[in-house]
């Protein structure tokens, strides 16, 4: 009994911890190469992230596997608040249901989130070789036509095959969806007319919509982007209710304090609202989305079922 009491008294209590942290670097795994989005995102908000937790932010490139990797290490680190990891929707809400034995880890019980970063809206685009103009257009030669339309996306189970499918499913009609290896090619396809169809990322298509050389029939955010001003969201094109935004944000592994989880949210959310950092997001054709621990554990689960869904609907597999 003495042997217990003298423990409880030597050892520190979670409180104490938490009033310590943090007293050591900080490492943000990120579950992508160096030099994608979630990496640019990341090394945007490192300046204001050392500055405000007053440590080293040391940044480790974990790539593979659809995030599981990057993840995987994450959820296995101990929950001190030094280790967390950048996770995007397909690692959180979309692996899970595509592949589940080759999970490493339940994103549900084995994470805690901490802040959502930043969503990326995507932008349904035909190409001005087609002679679909609008929405409704698509729509009603679908129908007219079954299986006679494609749609490229940027690869199988990403964001972008997931808001193809979506749409399909909303307009309730049939339509070819081709995966590519990355929106770049996609992207060059339907510029050429090989497809007449495609769901870009921002940063792929903007340019070439405000040239003239893509027509963009609507974006996949449930409100305008400020990337895209003049393009109507498909939400008010007839699919009531549609929403689809490719994301990522900030996890922690599961028992990590709630007081170091609040924490750190504090310094993602500041490091958030730095303009210099909200211009390099925004580059990306990004918005930033910064969030609380619960309003992000909601999203995920949200997400989850919502994308869960769809896949079973759909008859989507893993490749």
């Amino acid at each position: 009994m003495g042997l217990v009491v003298v423990f409880s008294l030597l050892s520190p209590s979670a409180a104490s911890i938490a009033n310590a942290y943090p007293d050591q670097p900080i490492k943000i795994i990120v579950s992508f190469p160096p030099g994608g989005s979630a990496d640019i995102v990341i090394r945007a908000l490192q300046p204001a992230l050392a500055e405000d937790l007053r440590q080293p932010i040391v940044i480790e490139n974990r790539a593979g596997a659809g995030g599981n990797i990057g993840i995987g290490a994450v959820a296995q680190a101990a929950p001190d608040g030094y280790t967390v990891g950048v996770a995007a929707a397909g690692v959180l809400t979309v692996n899970p249901h595509l592949n589940r034995a080759a999970m490493p880890f339940d994103p549900l019980k084995d994470l805690v989130p901490v802040t959502l970063l930043a969503e990326i809206p995507f932008v349904l685009v035909a190409s001005q070789k087609s002679e679909i103009s609008s929405v409704a257009d698509l729509i009603a030669r679908a129908k007219a036509q079954p299986q006679n339309l494609s749609v490229g996306h940027g690869g199988s189970g990403t964001a972008m095959h997931l808001t193809s499918a979506l749409f399909a499913q909303k307009a309730d009609i049939r339509i070819q969806l081709i995966a590519y290896r990355g929106t770049a090619p996609a992207a060059v396809d339907v510029l050429a007319g090989h497809i007449p169809l495609a769901v870009l990322d921002i940063p792929a298509s903007q340019q070439l919509i405000r040239e003239g050389k893509l027509r963009a029939l609507g974006v996949s955010a449930a409100k305008r982007v400020v990337f895209l001003p003049d393009v109507a969201p498909l939400a008010e094109l007839g699919l009531s209710g549609f929403e689809s935004v490719g994301w990522f944000g900030i996890v922690a592994p599961a028992g990590t304090p709630p007081d170091i989880v609040g924490k750190l949210n504090a310094a993602f959310v500041k490091a958030l609202s730095d303009p210099a950092a909200i211009e390099k997001i925004r580059v990306l054709g990004a918005e930033p989305a910064p969030s609380s621990p619960d309003a992000f554990a909601r999203f995920i689960q949200s997400e989850s079922a919502k994308w869960g869904k769809l896949i079973a609907e759909a008859g989507i597999k893993s490749e």
